[in-house]
């Protein structure tokens, strides 16, 4: 079975090597048909501590790490405002 791949903003990294990620989906009211926001917080390991608020990662399913965490960052999406990329210096 494959891993699971959610991509969220990063809203806490107060913990040691361990960020709270926010993932937002959309889904449609199932009596009003409206389209209404819902998010939900992971707990990810985050080995280097290299990861902020306000940024967006993706995370992978794992097995558990700990209580809460049984997810693991991959990658960054964006840094702040803008696209992270690697730079070869």
């Amino acid at each position: 079975m494959p891993k699971r791949i959610l991509i969220g903003t990063v809203v806490s990294d107060k913990t040691d090597k361990t960020v709270v990620v926010s993932v937002e989906r959309k889904v449609k009211h199932p009596l009003y048909g409206k389209i209404i926001r819902r998010s939900k917080k992971y707990h990810a390991h985050d080995e280097e501590n290299v990861v902020k608020p306000g940024e967006i990662v993706r995370i992978e399913e794992c097995a558990p790490i700990s209580k809460l965490k049984t997810w693991k960052v991959i990658d960054r999406v964006t840094v702040g405002k803008t696209a992270a990329f690697d730079a070869d210096v």
